[in-house]
């Protein structure tokens, strides 16, 4: 069925209050009962500009797209004007931006990347799609109401053996079917893994983003690498069909980035190990609300360092602590009062745990940087939307020398971190995982201390560029109010800025040669 067509004439007749009907971009909309309810007030409708007018402009000035979808507003557009066609086409789902810099260059028409595949191009599309249909409004509806993501969500991802390839490559993908059967397992690599954590950010949901399965991410690692065969596998389909989660718990109060410093003890006792921390307990641990499996460093009777996996139960307390971003991530502190935990449980050797904590610590940072890198993008894509569209002084935004100047920043800081991301992703690919310790071990944390600096500024930044509305929950900068709220955990996890800048110097130093002189 054909819309009603109208003319702007037409239109134009219905300027008053009880019949007030306005155009937004070739449709025509009848807020006559609707305009007492307008959050701005009846008299912004009834500005000479914009009762019976096109108001396409004054529109996009003040609300971002998405409000015209929604159903309770939807209802209310009427018809569209004769001989008019729509201009403004939103991304469809699934789809690339036509935004500069909006996209990595590899996914930008008219560019070539020597890394990315036929196969990554067709994961990436796959990808983007399932994270649009079914990430994006579980996140939205979860930051909000800060419950844990949905179980639907991970019966979804289980399908497509989504939880699984987030760990990276390996035998743990052997004979399952990914994404579909899009990639096999055998080509999967460390850029399908990248992929995955930037088309993540899409969610605009940092907290969610954490709640779905940050603790297993990091949690889960050292269980696949160093835990007993019959243990490793009863976890691993557990974790991977969805039903259960990790959490990494090494953090304590007392011990942050300084792991070597851990104070919680596990006594060996008969058949096992007893463990207590209720004095110094593991603290600001991802998923730890709801986690079924905790992986956990402790002292030992020696003073060495020991790894065991604890099972929720009896001794093991979990309570939230609330931060700057939604409790969906199940951010908590732990304690364990008097846990018995079963010998089979020992994850490597005993007071040799620094190397399994630290086995993944390259992994892990690389994702977080994946994420971060993607997330900061965004935002520069929402930056040359808005100063496109905002006029100030009867000229777009962008025509001031400022803003364009903050935006070359932007632009600037976002592409050289992918193309280190992209540069360091390829010797992954190339190197085996003991060769990835001593060789990228300062490289990656390098370009985390950089992507986590350059998206502080670009923070910053962009609620410049949007004035008030960038510290706004709601409305046309919401993103950037988000961004700007959440982004110092990147900042934080996974080790502190300095922490790793100092890692990745003294790596340098120690591979000094020694004739070096000026």
């Amino acid at each position: 069925m054909s819309e009603k067509q109208f003319t702007m004439e037409e239109v134009s007749k219905h300027n008053r209050e009880g019949d007030l009907w306005v155009i937004i971009d070739s449709k025509v909309f009848d807020l006559s009962k609707f305009a007492t309810m307008h959050p701005g007030g009846l008299s912004v409708l009834l500005d000479e500009e914009i009762a019976g007018k096109d108001a396409t402009e004054a529109f996009f000035s003040l609300h971002r797209y998405e409000v015209l979808v929604r159903p309770q507003y939807k209802r209310l557009q009427i018809g569209c004007i004769a001989g008019q066609a729509q201009q403004i086409h939103p991304r469809p789902v699934g789809g690339l931006s036509k935004v500069p810099y909006a996209e990595a260059t590899w996914l930008t028409a008219g560019y070539f990347s020597p890394y990315f595949k036929n196969h990554h191009v067709k994961f990436q599309v796959a990808y983007r799609k399932f994270v649009e249909e079914v990430i994006v409004p579980d996140g939205q509806a979860r930051e909000e109401d800060g419950k844990r993501p949905s179980q639907s969500v991970f019966d979804e991802m289980a399908k497509l053996n989504i939880i699984a390839m987030r760990l990276g490559p390996g035998p743990h993908l052997k004979g399952r079917t990914l994404m579909g059967g899009i990639v096999k397992p055998e080509e999967f690599d460390y850029f399908h893994e990248l992929i995955m954590g930037q088309e993540m950010s899409r969610a605009h949901a940092r907290g969610y983003n954490d709640g779905l399965g940050g603790g297993t991410y990091i949690g889960l690692p050292p269980i696949i690498n160093f835990g007993k065969p019959a243990l490793r596998d009863k976890i691993v389909e557990e974790v991977f069909s969805g039903k259960k989660l990790c959490a990494l718990a090494i953090t304590e109060a007392f011990a942050g980035s300084d792991v070597a410093g851990l104070k919680c003890h596990a006594k060996k006792v008969e058949g096992g190990y007893k463990v207590t921390g209720t004095k110094v307990s593991c603290k600001w641990i991802t998923n730890g609300t709801f986690a079924d499996y905790f992986t956990v460093g402790c002292r030992s009777d020696e003073g060495g360092l020991t790894v065991l996996l604890i099972e929720r139960g009896p001794g093991v307390e979990t309570k939230p602590i609330k931060t700057p971003y939604s409790p969906t991530a199940g951010t908590a502190y732990i304690t364990f009062e008097d846990v018995f935990v079963p010998a089979e449980n020992l994850l490597g050797q005993e007071n040799k745990g620094l190397q399994v904590i630290l086995s993944n610590f390259n992994h892990e940072r690389w994702g977080m940087t994946t994420a971060s890198i993607s997330a900061q993008r965004l935002i520069v894509e929402e930056c040359l939307k808005w100063v496109n569209q905002r006029k100030v002084f009867g000229k777009p935004l962008h025509s001031q020398a400022v803003i364009r100047s903050k935006l070359a920043a932007m632009i600037s800081r976002v592409e050289s971190a992918q193309n280190w991301l992209e540069s360091i992703t390829y010797q992954m690919n190339h190197m085996k995982y003991k060769d990835q310790a001593e060789y990228l071990a300062g490289p990656i944390a390098l370009l985390k201390k950089y992507a986590t600096e350059t998206a502080q500024e670009t923070a910053r930044d962009a609620v410049q560029v949007f004035g008030g509305r960038g510290i706004t929950k709601t409305g046309m900068g919401r993103l950037i109010e988000h961004y700007h709220r959440t982004v110092p955990f990147d900042a934080v996890l996974g080790g502190a800025e300095d922490v790793l800048g100092d890692l990745g110097v003294r790596q340098a130093l120690r591979k000094m040669p020694k004739d070096a002189r000026l």
